[in-house]
Parts: C-alpha cells; sequence; structure tokens
C-alpha cells in the first residue's frame, strides 16, 4: 500500500495551480492529481495525473482521484468576467462549493483553498464579500482540517496581456510592501509559487481543525 499523500488539484490552469504542478516535480511522499477542463502542458520531469472534463462532472473526476487532500485553487476577477457579478459568482462561489462538496462526498478529509486578504461576508467590496461568504460556508461542510490561504498581490506570470495598470502594481509592489507593517504586513504581495510551496507544505498535515494563513503563515508554511 501506497504511503503517498494524494492531492487534489481544482485550478490546475490558474497562476497558483500552474506552480503547484511546477513545485511538485521531484517531492517525495507526494501525488498529484489535476483536474482541469482543457489540456496544459505538465512541468518537465512531471509524476502526476491530469483528469480532463468539463466542469459539470467535475464531482466524478474528484471522486475518481481517491484524493487524501483537495486543493481549490479556482477563480477569476470581475475584470475578466466584463464586470457581470453573476459570472463571477459562478466561479468564485458555485464552483468552489459544488467542488467542495464533493471534495466532502468522496471522504477527503483536508482541504486547502486559496482565498483572498481582507476576505469577509461584510466587506462592501462584492469581490471580498464573495470570498468571505465562501469560506463560512467551507466550514460548514466540517473538513477534518481546512487550510485557508488569504494572499494579497500574486505575482507571477499570467495568462494574457496584463493591463497598464496591473503591470504597474507588480513593478511596484516590492517597494510599496516595504511600508507596510504591523498588521498591515498581511496585505503584502507575493509570488504565486510561494503560495504554491505553502500549498505543498501544508497538504497532509495532521492536526485537525480550521486554519487561516495570511502573508506571514503562508511564508511559514514553505518551510514545512
Amino acid at each position: 500500500m501506497s504511503d503517498e499523500t494524494r492531492i487534489a488539484l481544482l485550478g490546475a490552469t490558474g497562476m497558483i495551480g500552474r506552480q503547484v504542478m511546477e513545485k511538485a516535480v521531484g517531492r517525495r511522499g507526494q501525488r498529484l492529481i489535476a483536474i482541469a477542463r482543457r489540456e496544459v502542458p505538465l512541468p518537465r520531469g512531471a509524476r502526476m495525473e491530469m483528469l480532463l472534463s468539463d466542469p459539470d462532472y467535475w464531482p466524478d473526476a474528484i471522486a475518481a482521484a481517491r484524493a487524501d487532500v483537495a486543493v481549490i485553487a479556482l477563480g477569476t476577477t470581475i475584470r475578466a468576467v466584463g464586470g457581470d457579478r453573476d459570472a463571477f459568482r459562478a466561479v468564485d462561489h458555485d464552483l468552489v462549493m459544488t467542488c467542495a462538496r464533493a471534495a466532502r462526498e468522496a471522504g477527503v478529509r483536508h482541504l486547502i483553498a486559496v482565498s483572498s486578504v481582507g476576505a469577509q461576508r461584510a466587506s462592501k467590496s462584492f469581490y471580498l464579500s464573495v470570498k468571505g461568504e465562501v469560506e463560512d460556508a467551507l466550514a460548514r461542510l466540517h473538513f477534518g482540517r481546512l487550510d485557508i490561504l488569504r494572499p494579497g498581490l500574486l505575482r507571477g506570470r499570467r495568462e494574457g496581456p496584463l493591463r497598464v495598470g496591473e503591470r504597474l502594481a507588480m513593478i511596484a509592489s516590492p517597494v510599496a510592501d516595504l511600508c507596510l507593517h504591523g498588521s498591515l504586513r498581511k496585505y503584502r504581495s507575493i509570488r504565486a509559487s510561494t503560495v504554491a510551496e505553502a500549498i505543498l507544505g501544508l497538504a497532509g498535515i495532521k492536526p485537525d481543525g480550521r486554519f487561516v494563513h495570511e502573508h506571514d503563515a503562508i511564508l511559514r508554511a514553505t518551510r514545512r
């Protein structure tokens, strides 16, 4: 019987998902099973599986993965959906919750979900209020262990062209981060590759409970 921890990855085609696949290469004791709607090139040296399916059938794929840990790194932006709040909610709430429920029903004991710094159901920001609502709903599914990651601005290679404002924000963020101290440290930017390392560091951790990881806690998780 294998001692490998099987990890089902939802959101493999996104910035963080791609980095999780990269960082999993050569990592012992973990087996990655990515679930996606379209094929993406696998990193060189990857020893993993990729299950391709329409999102309507992702619950079946999640069950087939026989995972110990599920990682949900799904998400879009208001801009990406042309300002359509319903379209944004369909991904960041509905699809996330569908995957989480399927993982719970498949017997997954440990869920790792990527949220956002500032997530709060009562937030005046629609984006952050949806993220907060999802965090609350995930807690009610009663996984043995739930890890919620709340990164700030993600730095790294994105698919598609960047707007001028986005490009400038990514360039300026390392300098702006130096001004964020104390309780403001959680708003510091972070590389997507660092978040990916934290996810793999947390995967398979045994103690039960619900844990929220902001900037400094994400950095600590990379050392696990």
